[in-house]
């Protein structure tokens, strides 16, 4: 018999950090792959080089429905995290969960220092647990009603529409696999549903697939160049970094999340999937964070272990949590004033919040040196950055012919040949050798002390280009 909804709990969980996410999306800044979205969603396709299409097809909804402001952006984000709130306390349920077990899965999944990261700015990951959650919901639901095996379809579904905005559902899917496989229950890979459920998740991915066959497979070289980039980094904080996520207490309450599902047969699989994903993505040297999905699997299932122990526990795991979700306010969350961040562990630690500090500043030094260009000269001149959040800073500004070789960008290009004077920022002197000269006009200064990527970066004003930009064009695409 299936456990009560507690849905007034969890409503109230969810609508108060819906609220509280909102109330503080103007504070800081863009961060900025939300820049690089929102120039993105003006360039509607089916995929990019760096990314499926979903986040910048949401930001440019949001733009359209909520206005060109950093909250309208912010609306879709919020709302996911309030249906991964909704998501998760579901889990809990399915796992034969009590209302007190959903509310606790329910308060811990929003106070999270990742939900509440996601929530606040635009990322991909806001996306991407709310897929991951419901796609473990359905498959949750076809391990635990073998009568109702049509649940794979829901699964396949969600894992067909989920490649949409990245693909490491696929992490997902292979450590299903390995744990039907290494720990069964073996005779679900007979049914016909599991397999069906596979198929529509194919079908619906095709598009996905044919992007990456005409585009010569760019996410495959995005990975590689990711991996090259900061692979040894990315290993060493991994760790680390799955006990911080969302959380210490989070992660203890998860450890015991996976025992539970290893102890029931039916879901042990799920159980083995965490540490399959967590080997693919060490192996690949990727995103700490790739595994999040799986955590908040293993935490709901955790609830459900600490909501039916004994009174002491209980309170020990609500007194955790409260306590971890506070540090992972102050760490997310833009609480702390502009002007005081830089002396707090802060940016160390939540990269969102470093880089999205100093545009307005950035901008003006690129103005600045704009500015000293004769007005006759200034119809043809351009501006080129070496990132695509600097690109997406000057186009939001409203600044003419700005141009990157940062990832999809490239694509964008080249400039014509008859910009001869350029502004050049973030750029390397292999750029500023293509020119005849070059004076450093300004300097990044994001007037808070603030070590971020543009802070101290030059801006360089360049005449008298030596090889027209249609000839050396190639060379300035790059990844990362």
């Amino acid at each position: 018999m299936e456990r009560p909804l507690a849905w007034r709990s969890v409503s109230v969980v969810a609508v108060l950090l819906f609220g509280v996410l909102l109330a503080l999306s103007p504070s800081y800044g863009y961060h900025r792959d939300e820049l690089y979205f929102r120039v993105l969603s003006e360039h509607p396709g089916w995929g990019y080089v760096d990314q499926p299409p979903l986040t910048p097809l949401l930001a440019g909804a949001g733009i359209r429905l909520f206005g060109d402001t950093i909250t309208g952006i912010r609306v879709f984000p919020a709302l996911a995290m309030a249906v991964l709130v909704w998501l998760v306390a579901l889990i809990a349920r399915e796992l034969d969960g009590s209302r007190a077990a959903q509310t606790l899965a329910a308060a811990g999944t929003a106070t999270g220092a990742y939900t509440l990261i996601a929530g606040h700015s635009l990322l991909t990951l806001s996306f991407d647990l709310p897929l991951w959650a419901a796609a473990i919901l359905f498959l949750l639901k076809a391990l635990l009603r073998e009568r109702e095996p049509r649940w794979w379809l829901a699964a396949g579904a969600v894992t067909g529409l989920a490649t949409y905005n990245k693909h490491l559902i696929a992490l997902l899917v292979l450590g299903l696999a390995a744990g039907l496989l290494a720990a069964g229950p073996r005779r679900v890979l007979a049914s016909p549903w599991l397999w069906a459920g596979g198929l529509l998740a194919l079908a619906l991915a095709v598009p996905n697939l044919i992007y990456q066959v005409a585009n010569d497979w760019p996410q495959l070289k995005m990975a590689a160049a990711l991996s090259a980039d900061k692979g040894a980094e990315l290993r060493m904080m991994y760790v680390p970094m799955q006990f911080t996520l969302f959380g210490p207490a989070v992660s203890v309450i998860a450890a015991f999340g996976f025992v539970r599902l290893w102890r029931d047969r039916r879901v042990r699989a799920l159980a083995v999937a965490y540490p399959v994903a967590a080997a693919l993505t060490l192996i690949a040297g990727g995103r700490f964070d790739y595994t999040a999905g799986l955590i908040l699997l293993l935490f709901a299932a955790g609830c459900v272990s600490a909501a039916a122990a004994a009174r002491r526990v209980r309170l020990a795991a609500g007194a955790g949590l409260a306590l971890s979700g506070l540090g992972s306010a102050v760490l997310a969350l833009p609480l702390v004033p502009v002007a005081e961040l830089a002396g707090t562990p802060v940016p160390a630690i939540n990269e969102v919040a470093r880089e999205s500090v100093g545009w307005p500043e950035f901008v003006a030094a690129v103005e600045s040196a704009r500015a000293a260009i004769p007005p006759a000269e200034q119809a043809t001149a351009m501006v080129f950055t070496g990132s695509y959040g600097e690109h997406g800073a000057l186009a939001r500004a409203g600044v003419p012919r700005v141009y990157s070789g940062h990832n999809h960008l490239w694509l964008f290009g080249p400039p014509p040949d008859t910009a001869t004077t350029a502004v050049l920022v973030n750029v390397g002197p292999r750029i500023r050798e293509q020119f005849g000269t070059c004076e450093r006009r300004a300097t990044v200064d994001n007037g808070a002390g603030l070590d971020n990527e543009e802070q101290g970066l030059a801006v360089w004003l360049c005449r008298d280009l030596r090889t027209p930009w249609s000839v050396t064009w190639p060379r300035w695409r790059h990844f990362s």
